[in-house]
């Protein structure tokens, strides 16, 4: 596990990249309409925030991982476990192109697992490979799954 990722939904986003920014003490390193985030060092965490979900406040958590063999490894590890991750290959996801699997936790906080290939230009495009799992999106939204307790997303 390399990096955590947090993603906030804020009502303002000029005014979120403002507070983040005094915050950390350094500009977002990637900045759109309705989304920033800033890839920390120290801590080491990527930290986003977007106006794209319905409700603010914490929209999810996530492990950000450096290849795909992590990620394999991740969601064996919490298949095992019996917390069964859903799988989401080749989707396009907050301005990045990625591979990632979506776990919640006890409480329903959806976690999500992934690799980024590269940057785009679009927010996000869904290929949920898993068809028993019922997603309003795969971008950043995740999905529960049929043992959850949420009844989050």
């Amino acid at each position: 596990m390399k990096r955590l990722h947090v993603h906030l939904s804020v009502p303002d986003l000029d005014e979120g990249i403002r507070f983040y920014t005094s915050m950390f003490g350094c500009e977002p390193t990637r900045c759109m309409n309705d989304y920033a985030k800033w890839q920390l060092e120290d801590p080491r965490v990527n930290f986003a925030i977007s106006t794209r979900s319905s409700k603010t406040g914490l929209d999810h958590l996530g492990i950000q991982l450096d290849d795909e063999n992590e990620l394999t490894a991740l969601r064996h590890r919490l298949d095992k476990d019996g917390m069964n991750p859903g799988a989401v290959d080749g989707t396009t996801c907050c301005y990045a192109e990625s591979v990632k699997s979506w776990s919640f936790d006890p409480a329903g906080i959806p976690w999500e697992s992934f690799v980024t290939m590269k940057d785009v230009d679009i927010f996000g495009v869904d290929s949920v490979t898993d068809s028993d799992r019922h997603a309003k999106s795969a971008c950043c939204d995740g999905f529960p799954s049929s043992s959850s307790k949420s009844s989050c997303c």
